[in-house]
């Protein structure tokens, strides 16, 4: 673990004795969704630029920056409690290819994002249509499922070119293009 994760660990579990960020009270549990977030670093392409939607209390979006410290990440949280801890933890981390945008993704308006990732916020249709206008025909997505993601998968017109990787209970749904 790096010094970095380790900071973030213990800044996390003191935020939330009085905001409640996270389900995850202990050091282990926020061990444990460290690697969660970081999994996917193994089979990914190192992205260009990086947009998290829903970010929460960093995962997966505040991890993927400390492990691409050179590539420009956009934190996308609305919840007030939750953005200002991500840019206290990203000032504190140094982290200074971090974006924190308390806004609504929907309400967001930038260029096209290499890579948009997402855990545990809505459905990949739904997640593909919000982001819509932040993507180009390049733009790769990282959505981190449970069970149901074969099911949504159904429910999305286009044809995609990805790969589900398992890995205890979660499916990371890595979609390299759209067809």
């Amino acid at each position: 673990m790096s010094e970095k994760e380790a900071r973030f660990i213990e800044l996390l579990l003191e935020w939330n004795k009085i905001h409640n960020l996270t389900g995850a009270k202990t050091a282990l549990e926020v061990e444990k969704n460290i690697e969660d977030s970081m999994f996917p670093t193994t089979f990914i392409e190192k992205p260009g630029s990086i947009l998290d939607v829903g970010t929460g209390a960093g995962f997966p979006g505040l991890l993927l920056a400390m492990a691409y410290p050179d590539v420009r990440t956009v934190l996308c949280e609305p919840r007030k409690k939750r953005a200002s801890f991500l840019k206290y933890v990203a000032m504190e981390l140094e982290l200074s290819n971090v974006e924190v945008v308390k806004k609504r993704v929907e309400e967001y308006s930038a260029k096209a994002f290499g890579l948009i990732s997402s855990r545990a916020v809505t459905d990949t249709k739904m997640l593909l249509d919000l982001t819509a206008h932040l993507q180009d025909k390049n733009t790769q997505f990282l959505f981190y499922k449970g069970e149901q993601v074969f099911n949504e998968l159904e429910s999305v017109n286009e044809t995609l070119d990805y790969d589900i990787i398992e890995k205890d209970q979660r499916n990371y749904l890595y979609i390299k293009g759209k067809k």
